[in-house]
């Protein structure tokens, strides 16, 4: 089972991507999704974005998991 936390884009270059949850940056590839905006939330699966989320699904999914750990 794998588990995706949503990550914020902060930046774009090329086919890749800058994403950050919490301060912890990774770099994942475009190539799967279409129209990938800075300030988008995305799932990112072994460095690909798999999804990209809406803005309210993706608070309240950081919000229950920092209540949980």
């Amino acid at each position: 089972m794998c588990v995706a936390i949503p990550m914020k884009v902060v930046e774009i270059k090329d086919n890749y991507a800058v994403c950050e949850y919490e301060g912890i940056r990774k770099i994942a590839r475009t190539d799967l999704i279409k129209n990938i905006n800075i300030g988008d939330y995305v799932l990112i699966h072994v460095g690909f974005i798999i999804q990209k989320i809406d803005s309210n699904t993706a608070l309240e999914t950081l919000n229950f998991l920092k209540r949980e750990l």
